[in-house]
């Protein structure tokens, strides 16, 4: 069982929290006494993931449930939290910008900003993978995406950390706030001074003949901004860090980098950045893995364990990058995939290539049981991932 200095365990690892006993089990709160269900079949998972009787309405549910949560709606109502048609009309609007040909077209801008971020690693020495690369990289692109001035992007960095603090709900409703407040001011800014970037596209659909609120704006605004980095983030460091405990893997992908795309499945596979599917719960009494589950009652889909389900893939906990993992559920699954896939998977292997290429004697600063892991539920990676570097002569 892998913990960091701070107690963190890697809720993957072997014995680990995320680990399957049965595909769908009943848990029970132990402060509120309610009933939930946690998913961690495969198979289970992914006919959850893509079932419409599992509903993401986060605002229906809690409604009539005196929750002391004060999120803001642009974080609460998000696109993310929502069902058809409501659902459909919002990510049609982003869809276009994230898909394969699209994401191509940034290629030189991602090599170019992992380019910069590895002209300030020391020719020697260590260095935090997480502050000096996998954190920086997907939050200068996705910011640069969508329009967000340089000079805020430490500031939006921080608010991201922040709606991901687990067990701290006052920080992350706080946060909540003044990203929204942070985007709503941009929102204005932009009308006065268009651009081309993403945002300035929202607008012109919020201004122009799409049906779109201006709360459905700032919202869609945040959503990007937050979820078009978080994924890479946890997806490089856990990449990263697994493959530095197999030196022979990462010797063969950096000897011949075009294998680097193959193995990003695999590699998503066995660390999945997101551990728990965001919220649903049933409209309906329905049957999943054999359970019986009524009408109302939340579900949670652990994503990290339905990938390491025997199952499904032979030797679960082993990272082998001649499997064929193009079945896992990283991004999700059904209308709610990730649709900022193809981003993410550009990143890391970009990114993935770039440090191979400059670093090829990189190794791991500390044991990887000492490496600390971020304490949320919801997405899984490295907090921190200290590496030993040299470049290459």
């Amino acid at each position: 069982m892998k913990k960091s200095p701070q107690g963190q365990q890697d809720p993957y690892s072997p014995g680990g929290a995320q680990q399957p006993t049965c595909p769908v089990q009943r848990v029970r709160s132990g402060t509120s006494g309610h009933t939930s269900y946690l998913v961690t079949g495969y198979a289970e998972a992914r006919q959850a993931l893509g079932d419409p009787r599992l509903s993401k309405d986060t605002a229906a549910f809690f409604a009539d449930k005196g929750s002391r949560r004060r999120l803001h709606p642009a974080v609460a109502r998000s696109m993310l939290a929502s069902d058809p048609p409501r659902h459909t009309r919002l990510r049609k609007l982003v869809t276009k910008t994230f898909t394969t040909g699209a994401v191509d077209a940034l290629r030189p801008f991602i090599a170019q900003v992992t380019a910069a971020l590895l002209d300030q690693w020391p020719a020697s020495g260590r260095v935090d993978v997480i502050a000096d690369l996998a954190m920086p990289l997907p939050v200068t692109v996705i910011c640069e995406l969508l329009g967000v001035p340089e000079a805020d992007r430490p500031q939006v960095q921080r608010w991201s950390a922040d709606l991901f603090a687990a067990g701290h709900p006052e920080r992350i409703d706080a946060a909540s706030h003044e990203i929204a407040a942070y985007m709503t001011g941009l929102i204005a800014e932009k009308r006065d001074r268009p651009g081309d970037a993403l945002l300035d596209h929202l607008i012109l659909a919020r201004d122009g003949a799409e049906q779109l609120s201006e709360e459905e704006l700032v919202s869609l605004a945040v959503l990007l901004l937050v979820a078009g980095h978080e994924t890479t983030t946890n997806f490089l460091g856990s990449a990263l860090l697994a493959l530095l405990q197999q030196p022979a893997d990462l010797e063969r992908l950096r000897r011949d980098p075009d294998l680097v795309p193959g193995a990003l499945d695999e590699m998503l596979r066995h660390a999945s950045p997101v551990s728990t599917a965001t919220f649903r719960y049933t409209t309906e009494p329905l049957a999943l893995g054999g359970v019986e589950i009524p009408a109302g009652a939340p579900v949670a889909v652990a994503i990290g364990s339905a990938n390491r389900d025997p199952e499904r893939f032979a030797s679960p906990d082993r990272l082998d990058l001649g499997r064929n993992a193009g079945g896992h559920l990283a991004f999700g699954h059904g209308i709610h995939r990730c649709v900022g896939a193809p981003l993410a998977r550009a990143e890391a292997e970009l990114a993935l290539r770039a440090v191979f290429a400059r670093f090829p004697e990189i190794r791991l600063a500390v044991p990887p049981e000492q490496v600390a892991w971020r304490p949320t539920r919801l997405v899984h990676g490295p907090a921190t991932l200290p590496v030993l570097v040299q470049t290459a002569t």
